[in-house]
């Protein structure tokens, strides 16, 4: 019988000696050919770009590993959170989106047939930043104040936003609560063909994030009024708060992030985690965040297990908001 005993014990421990082999073996060989990025917004946004800036540099990072970045916009990102969601759990197809994306989605969407957290294994947050009002150039409005009478003005001020439940419309949902107008949202698959309609001069407003509203800024091809952060940012010192503009107690952060479907192995997960943290510390990165006026994520969040944490706490923190105000898709 001991003998017996011994010859189990010895078992489960080759067992266990292997799949650690295993596991590191996966580690080690990962990736061996190209990863597909998802990243549900539309080509030249926030998230877009955010997404280029880090996998560009995640690449070398993973040994100078091909991440193919592919834009799935439409029904407000959540086309292509379902694509990620029902993805093999290899390693082999990512998801990046924003905080409307995997989280605010889930209190919009009851019906969607993939679970915004359950079905996603976080790898790290990437980015945060603050959002600019924006108007087009014609609006006879030089601060603020004069946008807001402009706009109570209108018989029905027009807002884009990048889809349903998109950041622009989430912050413009508050916006008009905030200054008693009533807009006419105009949703897009994404916030760059919003922006350009804005830019063409067909929309009014639209509250957009800086990494995708500074190119317009600089060109002068659109207006802007405030930032929604507490203090003024670097690249555009002369652009008030909106609590300098007039508008207090409106700041808006958005984030994104990066993610893999459930069940992704931790090897995996860990070794893309590393790769995002590396990233993230390369000056070259920290310069072009710099001038698209986005934030690094604090350490806790570079990693699966501390975003995992994040992500479940904005669930339990937006989801019910979402709910009591009664966003639907239509």
């Amino acid at each position: 019988m001991k003998s017996v005993l011994v010859l189990a014990a010895c078992a489960a421990g080759a067992v266990l000696v292997q799949g650690s082999l295993v596991q590191n073996a996966i580690a080690e060989t990962y990736p061996s050919r190209p990863v597909t990025v998802i990243v549900a917004a539309s080509a030249g946004g926030p998230t877009d770009t955010i997404a280029r800036i880090v996998t560009e540099r995640m690449a070398a990072a993973l040994g100078g590993a091909t991440l193919v970045v592919e834009n799935v916009g439409g029904a407000s990102g959540t086309i292509g959170t379902g694509r990620v969601a029902r993805s093999p759990a290899d390693g082999y197809t990512l998801g990046i989106g924003g905080w409307n994306h995997y989280v605010v989605n889930a209190g919009i969407y009851p019906n969607l047939n993939h679970d915004l957290f359950g079905d996603f294994a976080p790898v790290a947050q990437l980015a945060a930043g603050p959002q600019i009002i924006l108007s087009k150039k014609d609006v006879p409005a030089t601060n603020l104040k004069e946008l807001i009478a402009w706009l109570k003005s209108q018989p029905g001020p027009t807002m884009a936003t990048g889809g349903v439940g998109a950041p622009g419309h989430v912050s413009g949902l508050t916006f008009q609560d905030k200054i008693g107008v009533k807009f006419q949202f105009v949703p897009y698959r994404g916030s760059a063909p919003g922006l350009k309609d804005v830019v063409a001069g067909h929309l009014d407003t639209m509250i957009e994030q800086t990494s995708g509203a500074l190119p317009q800024i600089r060109a002068g091809t659109v207006k802007a009024y405030a930032v929604t952060s507490p203090t003024r940012l670097a690249v555009l010192p002369d652009l008030p708060t909106t609590e300098e503009a007039g508008l207090p107690g409106f700041q808006v952060s958005v984030w994104q992030g990066m993610w893999a479907p459930k069940g992704t192995p931790k090897e995996v997960l860990d070794r893309l985690g590393a790769a995002v943290r590396e990233a993230l510390a390369d000056p070259k990165v920290k310069a072009r965040y710099a001038e698209i006026a986005q934030e690094i994520p604090p350490a806790a969040h570079q990693s699966p297990d501390g975003f995992t944490a994040y992500h479940k706490a904005e669930m339990e923190k937006w989801v019910p908001v979402i709910k009591a105000a009664n966003i639907t898709p239509n």
